[in-house]
């Protein structure tokens, strides 16, 4: 069915003309045969391992904890105790799973990159914490506390033109 022209008036001063906008009979255009077969939606992949990324100044670390019976700990391709040689930095990466009593139940597999050894490591926690919250929602009110569960947003400050540093200004000389 044809209808008459729809006229729309602008609300320009400058122009007089109204604009005119055609309308067009509506055509039915053939649908895709009934018997065509639609794709089923793709089933979730089924994951053997709990991932995580845990982020710190410039460190970000990917995290897979596996359910194993004997348990492994790999930092890029390095046993925990080669990447990490002090004891400090071994104890803040294997906090979560202590205090959670994980330790003796999972694999773990990191990739980590960026920043220093301390960022790193603390990457790694907040990447097993969040991985553990993957693994079984009921931990977050034991890590919680401890502030695992948090990104601590803290980063080194940017230089700024006309400084030595983010902060630190020229000496003032008075003469």
């Amino acid at each position: 069915m044809v209808t008459a022209p729809q006229v729309k008036k602008t609300r320009s001063s400058r122009t007089a003309k109204p604009v005119v906008k055609s309308v067009r009979k509506a055509t039915t255009k053939p649908h895709a045969k009934a018997d065509a077969t639609v794709p089923a939606a793709p089933t979730p992949r089924m994951q053997n391992y709990f991932s995580g990324v845990g982020r710190r100044k410039t460190a970000v670390a990917r995290v897979r904890l596996t359910p194993s019976s004997t348990p492994t700990f790999t930092v890029n391709g390095k046993p925990l105790t080669e990447y990490f040689r002090t004891m400090q930095l071994q104890e803040i990466v294997m906090a979560p799973l202590k205090i959670t009593g994980k330790n003796e139940s999972f694999s773990c597999s990191v990739k980590v990159n960026g920043g220093g050894f301390h960022g790193q490591a603390e990457a790694v926690r907040h990447g097993i914490s969040r991985s553990l919250l993957d693994f079984e929602a009921g931990l977050r009110p034991t890590l919680k506390p401890y502030g695992f569960l948090t990104r601590d947003p803290r980063m080194k400050e940017r230089k700024k033109p006309g400084l030595h540093r983010a902060r630190r200004a020229p000496q003032w000389a008075k003469r």
